[in-house]
């Protein structure tokens, strides 16, 4: 049976992927060794449980925000359905574990009788969480549950991948500013000496920064875009036809 050819991969897309990919699992082994050779480990309902909130908050917001960016770029001859799908759930998936970052420092500093809400890291991290929880919410209205129209969902395209990829970047800005703040709150008096605590935990931050960079490249180059199938392109005429009163050939009904 003949079948429509498979279109061949950019070249350097995989090479660029599989950098990020690199770069995200030594993100979280970093932050791991730092949390666990320098801060005692992780628990909770201790304290060490304010230790997992950068843990989730690095594998939610950067590192699953991250992969779930690049689903459209690495799943290019999948159905268009279950790629949005896939896009959908590890951004669903990035929220749980950083709700679950969320709730650990809040229950830790009231334990401990700390303020919150007071830093610029804790301002800019709430405001990606509740930024990026209506980015989702959104994004799943229009384009995964059915209801909006072809032209409605064409109109907020560009501003859903613009704030996505602007939230990709608040997010990594705020567990930089945590990382400094966390540093500043331990090791004040020895930060300036080069400490190896403070040497990892701005590697951790060298690798924040770089992995950003490297989905943000990903992200913008034109030619790595997912290419139209052939069927997505008539599923969308029709889905235009049932929405918008018109004939796939530009006529109207």
């Amino acid at each position: 049976m003949d079948g429509a050819a498979v279109p061949a991969r950019p070249s350097g897309l995989s090479a660029y992927v599989a950098v990020s990919q690199a770069l995200g699992l030594t993100l979280l082994l970093s932050t791991g060794a730092w949390l666990g050779r320098y801060r005692g480990g992780l628990g909770w309902h201790s304290a060490l449980q304010i230790n997992v909130h950068p843990l989730c908050m690095v594998l939610g917001m950067v590192f699953l925000q991250g992969d779930a960016l690049l689903v459209y770029r690495v799943f290019r001859n999948e159905p268009k359905r279950s790629t949005k799908a896939l896009h959908a759930l590890l951004h669903g998936l990035a929220l749980l574990i950083a709700l679950v970052g969320i709730i650990a420092v809040f229950e830790s500093h009231r334990a401990k009788g700390i303020p919150n809400m007071y830093s610029l890291h804790s301002w800019c991290g709430m405001a990606a969480f509740v930024l990026y929880l209506l980015q989702w919410l959104l994004g799943c209205g229009f384009f995964l549950l059915p209801g909006a129209s072809f032209s409605l969902r064409g109109r907020y395209k560009p501003q859903h991948i613009f704030i996505g990829i602007a939230l990709f970047a608040l997010s990594i800005t705020s567990c930089l500013l945590g990382i400094t703040e966390m540093l500043l709150f331990n090791i004040r008096d020895s930060y300036s000496r080069f400490v190896p605590e403070g040497v990892l935990a701005n590697t951790l931050g060298v690798l924040l920064v770089a992995f950003g960079l490297v989905v943000s490249y990903v992200l913008t180059r034109d030619e790595w875009k997912r290419p139209p199938l052939a069927e997505e392109l008539a599923l969308s005429m029709d889905f235009k036809t049932l929405t918008e009163g018109e004939s796939p050939d530009g006529g109207s009904q």
